[in-house]
């Protein structure tokens, strides 16, 4: 990390010296490694490592973004004397200037990203796991009555750390670990058909992740819940999406929130903060302190320090995402430009205790396809998943999707399910919404 500060400090002042007003400065470097396997045969072994620097230069008030692969001042000398003279064509905005050295900082959280045993993960360990990770697919794939024709499994890793210095004095840096194990599997149905089906897992630190019993006995299942798959009548009627996958939908309601699409006017939520755009029952926050949450950060894209933020409480959207740019350009205090660790809280019922009562639900576990229209807010995303009615199981679906308008669906959203996923930046249980537009036969 020393090393990293210094190599951005240098290239920050030599931008200085060439003529730029102010720089920001992110020097990264990072190793990852992946595994593949099929059939005992492993078919990929990749490992890279990589150093390179993203710059942004003001220059005569005109700003511009550049990044390289090779951080030597020999190299890069020519490299920022084009793009600063490049710069000067630019049209001027002074909305570009760096924040004042008091704004900025980096959060006092022990965000535990960093795993240090990382270091002494050795390529014996790595391979032990992925055989580990195969064997028990393979035993669960015998003992179960499912035609299965081919199972692929994955193991990878990574470390990043990085450093970013600005030319108003401000300069710190942070590292993480990231390690994660899935697989994909492929049956053969008594139509002929090959249903698909996958699981990953990925968490910061290895000790996390879950045991590989648990992944293949998931994958199997997430498999075999789609033989004999088909449509049902098209109709409007609850739908329970499995926390793995419940960030799609509220991915679709977040995205219109962000800055530039609140400037450029293209969002479905322009004007409505303030307003009701879900179900009261619906509290969504943005937690960037979780400790090994997997987008836990101490700084965001600005250099502001993060905090906790309540993006929508009880229905009502209380703010966009707004980084210091377009706050500036919309004449408003920042928020911040992205999210990091987005959650909804549990309930204590269990999936199975939401749909027990329903006379018809079905329960989305994968999404195919579809689009969503950040300016309308209509969507539509083709589904797989299982029917139920009154918490029976009646026949898996696919070759369906569901529809409608992101507010409208959120105003729908009537419960939170007890299984919170924290295998993702978006620690979601899963979410029932009543009356959805599901279109099949």
């Amino acid at each position: 990390m020393s090393n990293l500060e210094s190599i951005a400090h240098e290239i920050q002042q030599l931008a200085l010296e060439l003529g730029a007003e102010e720089v920001a400065v992110s020097v990264s470097q990072s190793v990852s490694t992946e595994l593949t396997q099929r059939e005992g045969i492993l078919e990929k072994s990749q490992q890279s490592n990589s150093l390179g620097v993203g710059l942004e230069l003001l220059v005569d008030e005109r700003f511009s973004s550049h990044s390289a692969s090779d951080v030597r001042l020999d190299s890069l000398r020519p490299f920022l004397t084009r793009a600063i003279e490049a710069t000067r064509f630019l049209e001027p905005d002074p909305n570009r200037r760096l924040p004042e050295l008091h704004e900025m900082g980096s959060a006092d959280a022990d965000l535990d990203a960093n795993d240090v045993s990382w270091a002494t993960y050795t390529p014996e360990a790595r391979q032990d796991l992925l055989n580990q990770l195969e064997a028990s697919s393979q035993a669960a794939a015998n003992a179960s009555t499912a035609n299965v024709r081919s199972l692929t499994h994955h193991v990878w890793d990574a470390k990043v750390d990085s450093h970013i210095c600005c030319s108003n004095g401000f300069s710190t840096g942070w590292s993480r670990t990231s390690f994660g194990m899935g697989g994909e599997i492929t049956l053969v149905d008594t139509d002929g058909r090959l249903p698909e089906a996958y699981d990953y897992r990925s968490t910061r630190h290895l000790e996390d992740l879950p045991s590989v019993d648990l992944l293949a006995e998931e994958l199997l299942s997430q498999g075999s819940n789609r033989l004999g798959s088909s449509g049902i009548p098209s109709a409007k009627m609850p739908v329970l999406l499995s926390n793995h996958i419940a960030s799609k939908l509220i991915r679709t309601l977040i995205n219109p929130m962000g800055g530039t699409a609140i400037y450029e006017k293209r969002s479905c939520l322009l004007d409505k903060v303030g307003s009701q755009i879900a179900s009261s029952n619906l509290t969504i926050m943005d937690e960037p302190h979780i400790p090994r949450g997997l987008n836990s950060r101490p700084y965001d894209g600005d250099g502001f320090a993060t905090r906790s933020r309540t993006i929508v409480q009880d229905g009502v959207l209380q703010g966009y995402l707004l980084g210091l740019y377009n706050a500036r350009r919309l004449k408003t205090t920042p928020t911040t430009s992205s999210t990091s660790n987005i959650v909804i809280a549990p309930s204590t019922q269990s999936p199975q205790e939401l749909i027990a009562d329903l006379p018809q639900v079905i329960v989305i576990d994968g999404f195919l396809g579809g689009n969503a229209n950040a300016i309308t807010g209509d969507f539509s995303y083709g589904i797989t998943g299982r029917y139920f009615e009154r918490g029976e199981l009646v026949q898996s679906v696919s070759e369906m999707n569901i529809s409608g308008n992101i507010i409208e669906l959120m105003m729908q959203f009537e419960a939170a399910g007890n299984d919170v996923w924290t295998y993702s930046s978006y620690r979601l249980p899963s979410l029932l919404f009543s009356g959805v537009q599901c279109s099949g036969t």
